[in-house]
């Protein structure tokens, strides 16, 4: 079971897709899983044969337990976990389960692709003392979501020192190119905005490496990419934030088509586990509901999150001359451990400039 976000603790298997004796090979899907931000495509990391099923379908199990058992071609069955490198379990968080006397077997992770964290161990010597035992699950979905977006966000900013950072930016340049690329494309694969500025945020974290990853058994750790987490509200409330992956490598076009496919999905409840367990940092934007500035909370393990407000016509100085300029205004919110607001400062500041560069994006 896979761990698909920092507010999961286990998920239910709602059916197989591909049965013991079907080849499958990486990236194939092969399970659905209810979680409560819905139902989640479950691909796998490995070529071969399924060799047998363990967790039928309606199991509710934790995060990190095994689901199938994977056989290479003339090879004796291979459990999805192997051993400790694919459990990802971190020598401190190790140490700190023999202290407390904790069965890692028995701890969920949040940490990046399920691992295993100090955090995690702590939590769980809390449970197994009775303290802050998780909620009873809600039968109703979205007030389950909410739920699980309440207890990640009480521990985004019970754990995490944030520091907030604003700047604003003229969208002019951006418009104008936006307009001019826009105008020779056919209505449907037209570019919004907000392409633009998730591009220009993906391209100047290459110049700020420490805000893109996770922080994890007290140090932090640089994404192996840059996977852009997009806060997509749901229709039927709640919030999702799947990751537009190594998005400052995505022409603007087609991260304008990935976003718009993420969207879709999202919202018809087709996400797979890929699209929401590794985003490096998230990216919100609350133009659209007429918001100004949005200061975010941060998605543990997350270290970083910047927003986007309205681009709004308002007076700026040009040239020495008062003009109605469109800007908007940007935000970050850093954790404190992994950055400062010198190094913050640098980011909204990269983001700025490559937003008045938009042909370079």
């Amino acid at each position: 079971m896979p761990s698909l976000g920092a507010d999961m603790e286990a998920g239910t298997l709602v059916e197989w897709l591909k049965h013991p004796g079907d080849r499958v090979k990486r990236g194939d899907i092969v399970a659905v899983v209810d979680t409560q931000k819905g139902a989640i495509e479950i691909e796998v990391f490995e070529d071969g044969v399924v060799d047998r099923t363990v967790v039928e379908p309606g199991q509710k199990v934790p995060v990190g337990t095994v689901l199938a058992v994977i056989r290479p071609d003339g090879a004796a069955g291979a459990s999805l976990v192997h051993d400790d490198e694919r459990a990802r379990i971190s020598p401190l968080a190790r140490k700190v389960a023999s202290e407390l006397g904790v069965d890692l077997a028995s701890v969920t992770g949040t940490g990046p692709h399920g691992a295993v964290t100090r955090e995690d161990v702590e939590r769980a010597a809390g449970r197994r003392r009775g303290v802050a035992s998780a909620p009873p699950p809600s039968a109703d979905r979205a007030t389950a979501m909410r739920d699980a977006i309440a207890a990640a966000m009480t521990r985004s900013k019970r754990e995490i020192p944030h520091y907030y950072l604003s700047t604003t930016i003229d969208m002019h340049a951006a418009l104008a190119w936006l307009t001019a690329e826009n105008a020779a494309r056919p209505v449907g694969d037209r570019i919004l905005p907000a392409a633009l500025l998730i591009k220009a945020t993906a391209t100047a974290l290459v110049a700020v490496p420490e805000l893109n990853g996770y922080w994890i058994d007290g140090a932090f750790r640089t994404g192996t990419g840059i996977h852009v987490g997009v806060a997509i509200a749901l229709r039927n409330g709640g919030l999702v934030a799947p990751a537009l992956h190594d998005a400052n490598r995505l022409t603007i076009p087609d991260l304008m088509r990935q976003l718009q496919d993420l969207v879709t999905r999202a919202r018809s409840g087709s996400l797979k586990s890929s699209d929401v367990s590794d985003a490096t940092i998230t990216v919100t934007n609350l133009g659209d509901q007429g918001v100004d500035a949005t200061f975010g909370i941060i998605y543990p393990p997350q270290v970083a999150l910047v927003g986007f407000g309205r681009i709004a016509a308002r007076p700026a100085v040009v040239d020495g001359k008062v003009d109605a300029r469109p800007l908007v205004t940007a935000t970050l919110s850093g954790d404190h451990r992994a950055s400062d607001g010198h190094r913050g400062g640098l980011l909204l500041t990269a983001i700025a400039r490559h937003l008045q560069q938009p042909e370079t994006l």
